[in-house]
């Protein structure tokens, strides 16, 4: 039985990894996007898949996640997905992160990791939670960030490619293994990656 997935994201890179999907041995039963002209709905509908837009773009309730999903995936989406939404999902659900959590949780995380003047920059699969971004991790992978690169640089440069990767990688294993890794992050190194005043 193939694995059943609803996606959940927006823009350009939940159109990539609505891309990496399609090309696994997955079923994308549901696409919801925050808006009619948004690059991952409009790619759904060219794939003829089931999409919807959400109702509240700050919350992924229940009646928004396919009937028999088997696993949320989230990909560039600011919404909370509620924990009857979670709890509609058999395994779950599972987001990409771009950092190496528990550091920099939060909304701006490549931002803070250029402002903290790290050396390494990262990305973290975890598992949606009721604390934002501190659910186990599935998968991690790290990256060096260049001398004088901006965010933007190193989001598209390294951390967007990295997390199409590493979604694509663990939602493959979790279909032809039944399996979700779960290692709890160490909250001794939580950092948060609040906003920053523009």
């Amino acid at each position: 039985m193939a694995l059943k997935i609803t996606l959940v994201g927006s823009r350009y890179f939940g159109a990539a990894v609505l891309d990496k999907l399609v090309g696994l041995d997955v079923q994308v039963l549901q696409v919801v996007a925050p808006a009619a002209d948004d690059r991952l709905l409009l790619r759904a509908q060219a794939l003829k898949l089931p999409a919807i837009v959400q109702h509240d773009p700050r919350h992924v309730p229940a009646g928004e996640i396919a009937d028999g999903t088997d696993l949320i995936v989230t990909a560039h989406t600011h919404a909370r997905i509620d924990a009857d939404a979670l709890a509609k999902s058999r395994l779950g659900g599972i987001g990409y992160h771009p950092s190496l959590l528990p550091r920099h949780r939060g909304i701006a995380a490549v931002e803070w990791t250029i402002k903290s003047g790290d050396a390494i920059a990262g990305g973290s699969i975890y598992h949606l939670a009721e604390r934002m971004d501190a659910g186990a991790i599935a998968a991690q992978d790290w990256c060096f960030v260049k001398p004088g690169e901006g965010a933007r640089e190193l989001w598209e440069r390294a951390l967007a490619p990295m997390g199409i990767r590493l979604l694509g990688q663990v939602v493959a294993g979790v279909s032809a293994t039944g399996v979700l890794p779960a290692q709890p992050q160490d909250e001794q190194f939580a950092t948060l990656a609040p906003k920053l005043p523009r």
